[in-house]
């Protein structure tokens, strides 16, 4: 199986998806300002506790105010409240007792109540473990933990626990030796897949690069004052890329100079060997248009959802329920009987689901209706075939068989919102009111919009990128009898004409030699009737005979 990585770096954005012989399986979507993200460590200050729901409030600096529930304080929450006094409550400047050389004090209750162990005003080191959600602040834990490639490792712990991914006992207990033998004392480890196979030097250096984490964040929480954010990836890019990266991938394309060479130096970091799959995407078409992302986005992300035959998915979505309806369609090549007919679809319907569910990230219940089957070997072969095609979904997951009404019931892990991408497209000329300006006129507005850049504004390697079916008309017939090269006749040769999937029939960017999109407001008016016009230029006089 051929396995790529596109990664589409935006202003706003960054994208990346994951293609198994160039079929979509896995897309993330992350802001480049977002304020908050799994796994950062705050120091933050107790707002107010709820005991009726066992937990408090906590203000890190967020709009709303971050839920820390008594079980998210973990069993070794005395040891880690007596370490955070002497670090915080004496003086900054006082010598503390190492992580490593303290004496752990008995863990507290686990049915206790909050009250009894945390006060208002009284100051965490906290950590996100779930982002924020429609109206919900993020939520917290007290059990710090970071993760590397290899292993995560975790302060106030002395456990060591391995993938339950890695079947074999033997490596299991090689692995458990090793990290005995090079893990400090006080810290806890969770060993992850990708060690499999490791070498100690390779984990011995990872152990050294995450303790380094804690005491650098212990050093910067001692300087700090609540709320304020202690630690948080050196990228968040090379975070979204450490979870998903395989040394089997064929290739990564990067559409970013910078982000490329972070990501170059990450692979160079954890296998040398591969790091020429790294690659520099250059073109001006887009990269996801380039390997058929924006298509398969536009294809997968709606409502109604095609997988085989004429069968197809709808899926439907709440805040914390999602229900998909299975329907067989106009199959053309159908099962000789209904019964037969009704395992393929459902058997087909289980692979795509098992695809959407990765592809939006897809939390919390999902409630699925297959087409009803009377026999309970096939009953019993959907739901083991359900379970095997979601064996490589990295979010912890339950799935129950069908119940009586054919339903199948899945809970899934939700640390941040669904993916939505909305795959209709308003109108960009009336904006849905129905009354559209002549589309053979449209391709004047182009021509004007490019005289007003590049003869207007002098500039020169401008890119306007245009719906690909636009793209195609200008560019259609012989080149000296396009409207392209009439353009170009009149214009110079100072802009290249594009075409981008992701833009509606109507639309256009303008993007200046530096990629930077180029602001036309300023050409507003142009568009206006004239009569509009007259008022806007009247309106405009008498505000300045009003100064």
């Amino acid at each position: 199986m051929k396995s790529e990585l596109i990664v589409d770096v935006q202003p706003n954005e960054v994208s990346i998806a994951l293609t198994e012989d160039t079929r979509l399986v896995s897309l993330q979507k992350e802001a480049r300002n977002i304020a908050y993200a799994v796994g950062d460590i705050y120091l933050a200050k107790v707002k107010k506790l709820m005991p009726g729901l066992n937990a408090a409030f906590v203000n890190v600096g967020y709009d709303k105010d971050a839920f820390l529930h008594y079980l998210n304080l973990g069993p070794r929450f005395a040891s880690y409240k007596a370490f955070l006094g002497q670090l915080l409550d004496g003086e900054r400047t006082a010598a503390i007792t190492p992580l490593s050389k303290m004496k752990f004090l008995p863990d507290i209750d686990k049915h206790g109540a909050i009250s009894d162990v945390i006060q208002p005003g009284q100051q965490l080191l906290v950590q996100i473990v779930k982002e924020p959600i429609s109206s919900k602040g993020p939520r917290l834990t007290t059990e710090i933990s970071f993760t590397g490639r290899y292993m995560v490792l975790i302060p106030f712990s002395d456990k060591i626990s391995i993938s339950q991914k890695i079947k074999s006992t033997e490596e299991k207990v090689r692995l458990r030796q090793l990290i005995a033998s090079i893990k400090p004392k006080n810290f806890g480890v969770i060993v992850r897949t990708s060690a499999e196979g490791k070498g100690a030097a390779d984990l011995n250096s990872e152990m050294l690069t995450l303790r380094s984490c804690w005491e650098e964040t212990i050093e910067k929480a001692r300087a700090s004052q609540a709320p304020a954010l202690i630690f948080e990836e050196e990228s968040r890019i090379v975070g979204m890329l450490r979870d998903v990266f395989s040394p089997s991938f064929e290739s990564i394309h990067v559409n970013d100079p910078e982000i490329h060479s972070q990501i170059l130096k990450y692979v160079s970091l954890i296998a040398p060997e591969r790091a020429d799959i790294v690659k520099l995407y250059k073109d001006d078409i887009p990269v996801f248009d380039h390997f058929n992302i924006t298509k398969q986005i536009k294809a997968s992300f709606g409502k109604t959802v095609s997988f085989k035959s004429g069968a197809y998915l709808i899926i439907e979505s709440t805040e914390a329920l999602h229900v998909i309806d299975v329907n067989s369609g106009n199959r053309s090549k159908a099962a000789p009987d209904q019964e037969s007919n009704a395992l393929e679809v459902n058997l087909r319907a289980a692979d795509e689901i098992a695809r959407q569910l990765r592809l939006r990230d897809m939390g919390g219940i999902i409630v699925i209706d297959f087409i009803d089957m009377n026999k309970p070997e096939h009953r019993q072969q959907l739901y083991e075939h359900m379970r095997e095609v979601m064996a490589n979904d990295r979010a912890r997951h339950n799935i129950l068989p069908l119940s009586k009404f054919g339903l199948m019931q899945i809970t899934r892990q939700r640390v941040r919102p669904a993916l939505d991408i909305t795959t209709t497209e308003t109108c960009p000329s009336c904006f849905g009111k129905g009354e559209v300006q002549p589309s053979l006129l449209f391709t004047d507005t182009l021509f004007e919009k490019l005289k007003y850049v590049t003869v207007g504004m002098g500039l020169e390697g401008v890119k306007m990128y245009v719906h690909p079916y636009v793209d195609a008309y200008i560019k259609k017939g012989f080149f000296f009898s396009s409207l392209l090269f009439k353009w170009k006749r009149t214009l110079g040769t100072a802009f290249k004409i594009l075409p981008d999937q992701s833009l509606a029939m109507l639309q256009y960017r303008v993007l200046d030699k530096d990629n930077n999109e180029i602001d036309l407001k300023e050409e507003k008016d142009a568009d206006k009737p004239t009569a509009e016009k007259t008022k806007n230029k009247a309106k405009n006089r008498g505000s300045e005979e009003g100064e």
